[in-house]
């Protein structure tokens, strides 16, 4: 009797199996064909693989298999599929991101290190001045890279016969130059020939050249055997001409006079015209830098000095150059200066330039100048 009451109830439990397996079955091809033709309503809105676009959703992207050819495989598919993928490439009405404004350059930049060891004895090439500065770029042109100066600042130097000068200028104003955070190209403007040199004219030259090579709204013009020994003395133009070599070794590291304004100087292009540049008719050496103190004070400006600790200079030791004699002519032509600096000056330049060529580390042009006036016989 028992095991007729257990074969029953294993028939039972055998039988609920099968129904729930059923019901199973059932639940199942149903979600399947819910599913399928759910499918086939989205392929149906798809024509040779296009996208459409919901407004429920985001977009998806989809193949149409039926219209591919009848052995289509998936790998194919795959090789084919690349044109459906979303473009990283930007629309050609797309702009680019503009890029985010460099800030303006610091009134005293922070790597300024003031004083330095300034010295002549050691052997300076152009090779190694090269490497030391490997951010400045053709022409002797440098851009600081992290900030926006408020000048462009051009730097002109009167030359000839000084290559070796040349080398340690460089070699010692490229590094102040860059930690001074200056825009600014170097011009070297070389007179040829043996005649007589003239600086002040060849200054104007150089003012002339460096404004036909980029748009300069500062000019600091140096001779080419003063080293600034402070780099906080800012090689940039003022609100009134600048002298910068108010203190070198060769004069006690003192003022010579109080009108003196010789060495290295400043003018924004403003100031320079305004004082129609600088004369041409000093020929040989001494007085033009007198000439043009007085142009800056007849035109009622002030000349502004760093401070002497700040302002001090060495000069490299040379002898007197060749053909650059003291100009006997130079006390008579300052005491006339209010006379002649409207006719003398930018205004009259006159010149030929023989050649440009842009190194490394400066731009060098060499011009013809002319020669002095025959002088007057005494008596």
């Amino acid at each position: 009797m028992s095991r007729l009451m257990l074969g029953r109830t294993l028939e039972r439990i055998c039988k609920a199996v099968l129904l729930l397996c059923l019901v199973h079955f059932l639940i199942m091809m149903i979600l399947y064909f819910d599913v399928y033709s759910q499918r086939l309503d989205i392929f149906s809105r798809f024509n040779n693989g296009r996208v459409v676009n919901s407004s429920r959703g985001p977009h998806h992207y989809y193949y149409n298999f039926s219209s591919g050819r009848p052995n289509t495989t998936f790998a194919s598919y795959l090789a084919t599929a690349d044109h459906l993928l979303p473009s990283t490439k930007p629309e050609a009405n797309q702009t680019p991101p503009t890029p985010k404004p460099l800030p303006p350059c610091p009134e005293v930049p922070p790597g300024l290190v003031g004083r330095l060891l300034i010295e002549f004895s050691s052997q300076i090439t152009l090779e190694r001045v090269q490497r030391e500065n490997p951010n400045v770029t053709e022409g002797g042109k440098y851009t600081p890279p992290d900030c926006r100066p408020k000048q462009k600042v051009a730097i002109i130097i009167p030359f000839r016969h000084r290559d070796n000068h040349l080398k340690y200028w460089l070699h010692y104003l490229h590094p102040v130059l860059r930690r001074q955070k200056i825009d600014y190209g170097i011009y070297i403007i070389n007179q040829l020939g043996e005649d007589t040199f003239n600086r002040a004219k060849l200054l104007n030259v150089g003012y002339t050249e460096a404004i036909k090579d980029a748009e300069y709204d500062c000019f600091i013009f140096s001779d080419v055997d003063l080293i600034p020994m402070d780099d906080r003395n800012l090689y940039h133009c003022y609100d009134q001409p600048r002298h910068f070599a108010i203190a070198m070794d060769k004069f006690g590291f003192r003022l010579p006079y109080a009108g003196y304004f010789g060495g290295v100087s400043g003018l924004s292009k403003k100031q320079f015209l305004k004082i129609n540049g600088f004369p041409n008719e000093y020929w040989g050496w001494g007085g033009e830098d007198d000439d043009i103190y007085n142009r800056i004070t007849l035109n009622g400006m002030k000349v502004s000095r760093p401070d002497v600790r700040i302002g001090r200079y060495r000069m490299i030791k040379h002898e007197r150059d060749k053909h650059n004699e003291p100009n006997p002519q130079r006390f008579s032509k300052i005491q006339n200066t209010k006379n002649t600096m409207r006719k003398d000056g930018i205004s009259s330049l006159m010149y030929r330039v023989v050649s440009v060529k842009k190194y490394p580390l400066y731009t060098n042009i060499s011009v013809e100048i002319g020669k002095p006036p025959p002088r007057p016989l005494k008596g």
